[in-house]
């Protein structure tokens, strides 16, 4: 008996071709919430970027992959910050490669500074780019993600997991920039942690993702949902493959599940 169901936002809820819900998901949604299934965003965006999911109501959110969760009335629930010694360290680091990193922490967020990967990925999820600031304004706050606009050839070059970030894990659901967090802080942890507060047993739970990043969610819940837009590598650890975001994915499988 599905209890609970954890979503995905860009590109699983909202596509990145209209950067819209579809119409089918928002009707699935709402039928969801009538039958008393509670649902949740599962995100790597943070609280202050979540700004495209209309008049929908949840019943919680796991926000920046898992580090920071919290109700539907802003009880937290859970909260998982990088260490300073990291910071610390990534401050140095900067001096040497100066790459764009953005600091994530309460509701606020900044960039070190903005180049043509700050400004593509922006586009693509279209978010407001983040103001400018220096790093050394990362020191002495709770920074519960940073967003390294690194590639996956660059970040093994500069060993930057080995000796700079080094109780952190990167996320990518994209190849230009990875999402940063603390070792140990995934959806998946998100998940339990949202669960043990609403007393929701992981047997009764689904999940939806399309990108890297949602790879722990759809592995962890009972049954995971890939989108038909997602990459073959997630698709591979999905219990089921729905079609794509703009093709109904979510309306489309909740059918075929039988819970609308």
């Amino acid at each position: 008996m599905v209890k609970a169901i954890f979503f995905d936002i860009d590109g699983t809820l909202v596509s990145f071709e209209t950067h819209k819900i579809p119409a089918s998901t928002q009707e699935a949604l709402k039928a969801l919430r009538d039958k008393g299934i509670k649902i949740f965003i599962a995100t790597g965006r943070p609280q202050c970027l979540i700004n495209n999911l209309g008049d929908l109501e949840f019943d919680g959110y796991i926000t920046v992959n898992g580090s920071y969760c919290f109700t539907a009335g802003h009880q937290p629930i859970y909260k998982g910050c990088i260490p300073q010694e990291d910071i610390e360290r990534l401050i140095t680091f900067q001096q040497k490669y100066p790459v764009p990193f953005v600091f994530a922490y309460g509701n606020e967020m900044f960039v070190t500074e903005v180049n043509d990967r700050v400004q593509a990925v922006s586009d693509l999820i279209e978010i407001p780019v983040p103001p400018v600031a220096s790093i050394e304004e990362a020191r002495g706050k709770d920074i519960l993600q940073i967003m390294g606009y690194f590639t996956d050839e660059e970040e093994k070059e500069t060993d930057i997991f080995g000796k700079v970030l080094t109780h952190c894990e990167p996320m990518r659901w994209y190849p230009l920039f990875a999402d940063i967090i603390a070792r140990g802080n995934s959806k998946s942890t998100g998940i339990d942690k949202v669960l043990a507060y609403f007393d929701i047993d992981l047997k009764d739970t689904m999940a939806f993702g399309d990108g890297g990043n949602d790879i722990p969610m759809l592995k962890h819940v009972a049954t995971g949902i890939a989108m038909g837009n997602a990459e073959p590598h997630v698709k591979a650890v999905a219990d089921y493959v729905t079609t794509s975001v703009d093709e109904d994915g979510i309306a489309n499988a909740l059918k075929h599940f039988g819970l609308i």
